[in-house]
């Protein structure tokens, strides 16, 4: 085989390859395209929504009765110094 046989069958090669992955990325786009038509995001208050196992974090400030006996992490508890 001659170098321009070589550079001819590499050009083939390519050109399938370019027209591959074309191909995939339209099938890809399809795809996404149905997946979000058919999919809504539900709500907590919706029949599909959060199942069990999520929990859902209010915007409420936390009770500040709980952390009364807790250690700051390195710190040590509150209202002591090191020694």
């Amino acid at each position: 085989m001659s170098l321009h046989d070589e550079l001819t069958a590499v050009q083939h090669c390519l050109d399938d390859l370019v027209r591959t992955v074309g191909r995939l990325e339209r099938t890809v786009a399809q795809l996404r395209a149905q997946d979000s038509a058919t999919t809504e995001t539900p709500g907590p208050d919706t029949p599909g929504g959060p199942g069990p196992g999520v929990i859902t974090i209010t915007e409420t400030p936390y009770d500040a009765a709980l952390w009364t006996d807790s250690d700051d992490e390195g710190l040590g508890v509150r209202g002591r110094h090191a020694f």
